[in-house]
């Protein structure tokens, strides 16, 4: 590219001593290089337009009370405040009055305040009686008969520690999971009737009426710990897996304890057919299995070598199984036709009876009314709903803590995971349930310092579930959370070759320019000397 700029000297001055090599006698123009300089500056305006176009959005997350609450929840334990009452008095009466009359008694002022829920053991020293203790349905308890204050105080603290605080539970009668509630706080019941052989007889039953009666009571109970759904079904040609045999000593078909892991048969029980207990909710299957003709009557030997009582039998975290033989099974396995029947209500209500006892077990308590403890045998009176408000009130602190521990630890690995991929996409939404689920959980432990213990489980289920939907959001699922190294290495083939010949061209046309300049200002000098 040729360059006109004005001689410093008229043209037909001789200049003396000229070198065309280290002089010249024009002055250096500008327009290549300012030319090469523009293509430079508009590559370098393009790089942050390139950098905005493959950010990610990140909303911001609150790490550090994330990390605060971890932190709280391992080093201080969540306390549950109560309290007791210990009276020494006389009555004469059943045991469900005297539980009445003490829940009138002291429901008033007593009940729950600042302290949470008050827990009152009566004591009731009658000389000529043996000493029987007896825990209510409600947060009472009595102790009636010939007993020393030592042997009173004793029991009561039994009473108050080992049943009221935490629930006469056996340690480790069901182990795993602490209980079979979904990590969304929803449960799902599924009650299913199975006639192994139709060809033999067809049984059915009424299921909304029991629904209607014995169901509702316990899902209005269980609110505060889980949201209960309950659905039924009867299913046909469902055989079990396991084998049975004939013993003639109790004239029956027998199938053993060793036996119960093969009884489910999961190839023709299709059980999990609801839409509800899709995602994160828990199902617990409870099952009424109508033997076939040619296995009935069907029972169930205890390792002991007695027949069990109830012929059922429960599966940790799955739920429970009842063989019902019919009343008639060996005269209606004698017709050639199938015959069709309907469970009868009373038997039905037993049924269910078992069920509560299965349901009971799988959160841990006993399915009998008797706790054996240190000072002797206490008899717990059962409750209409399922479980006593005592029993209500451990489930509600034991799903607090269980919820509270596993929001910190699914909040304390959404956090880690964030940061360790810069690149990765947090939307408002996952920002937004992740506040929401640790306001929840310092709602929770509030309510929990207050002893209230519904409220608390309500919030910590809250926590969870709002936990457990930031970190398995689908957005966080992406498969695009490459490294900025890997957005250059993409980028580069189509940027990179150019890019460089603009830069080594700008550097070039600089050094030029400053050579030629260089070369001027030489001539002008010794111009000036020369004149």
């Amino acid at each position: 590219m040729a360059e006109i700029t004005e001689p410093l000297i008229p043209a037909n001055q001789t200049p003396p001593d000229f070198d065309p090599e280290t002089m010249r006698k024009t002055k250096p123009g500008l327009k290549r290089l300012i030319l090469t300089v523009s293509v430079l500056f508009s590559f370098i305006l393009g790089v942050p337009l390139i950098y905005k176009s493959v950010e990610i959005y990140r909303a911001p997350l609150p790490f550090l009370e994330i990390d605060s609450l971890s932190a709280e929840i391992d080093s201080n334990p969540l306390l549950f405040p109560s309290s007791q009452l210990s009276w020494a008095v006389d009555f004469d009466a059943d045991d469900e009055a005297v539980d009445e009359a003490l829940e009138a008694v002291f429901r008033g002022g007593w009940g729950s305040g600042d302290r949470g829920e008050v827990y009152t053991v009566v004591v009731v020293n009658r000389g000529g009686d043996e000493a029987r203790a007896v825990v209510g349905k409600y947060r009472n308890a009595w102790i009636v008969g010939r007993v020393s204050e030592e042997e009173a105080v004793a029991k009561a603290a039994e009473v108050f520690v080992k049943v009221f605080v935490n629930g006469g539970k056996e340690e480790g009668l069901i182990h795993g999971e602490f209980m079979p509630v979904g990590a969304d706080g929803t449960l799902v019941l599924s009650f299913n009737l199975l006639n192994a052989d139709p060809r033999d007889w067809v049984y059915d039953w009424d299921f909304q009426t029991v629904d209607a009666t014995l169901l509702a009571p316990i899902i209005e109970a269980m609110k505060p710990v889980a949201n209960i759904s309950v659905e039924s079904q009867v299913l046909y040609h469902v055989p079990k897996s396991s084998l049975s045999y004939w013993d003639d000593k109790w004239d029956s078909y027998v199938f053993s304890t060793k036996d119960l892991p093969f009884f489910v048969n999961s190839n023709e029980w299709h059980l999990d057919t609801s839409i509800a207990a899709g995602g994160r909710s828990k199902m617990l299957h409870f099952v009424v299995y109508i033997p076939s003709a040619k296995e009935c009557p069907l029972l169930l030997q205890l390792p002991d070598g007695q027949i069990s009582t109830t012929n059922s039998f429960i599966s940790p975290m799955w739920g429970g199984v009842i063989v019902l033989n019919p009343q008639t099974c060996r005269k209606d396995s004698e017709s050639k036709h199938s015959s069709r029947h309907t469970i009868m209500h009373e038997d039905l209500q037993k049924v269910f009876e078992v069920f509560m006892g299965q349901f009971r077990q799988l959160f841990s308590f006993r399915s009998d009314n008797l706790y054996v403890g240190a000072s002797g045998t206490y008899n717990l009176l059962p409750s209409e709903k399922g479980f006593t408000v005592w029993e209500l009130d451990v489930l509600s602190r034991m799903h607090t803590c269980f919820n509270l521990h596993s929001c910190a630890t699914t909040l304390g690995s959404l956090s880690r995971l964030v940061q360790s991929l810069p690149r990765m996409i947090i939307k408002d939404e996952i920002g937004k349930q992740v506040k929401y689920s640790l306001e929840a959980a310092k709602l929770a432990q509030t309510n929990a310092s207050l002893g209230i213990y519904d409220a608390s489980a309500v919030s910590s289920r809250q926590a969870r579930s709002l936990a457990e939907d930031a970190f398995f959001h689908p957005s966080i699922m992406s498969v695009s959370y490459y490294s900025f190294e890997h957005c250059f290495a993409v980028y580069s083939p189509f940027f990179l070759p150019v890019s460089m010949h603009v830069i080594l061209a700008a550097l070039r046309e600089w050094r030029r320019y400053k050579k030629e300049n260089k070369k001027y200002l030489v001539w002008k000098a010794k111009m000036k000397d020369a004149s």
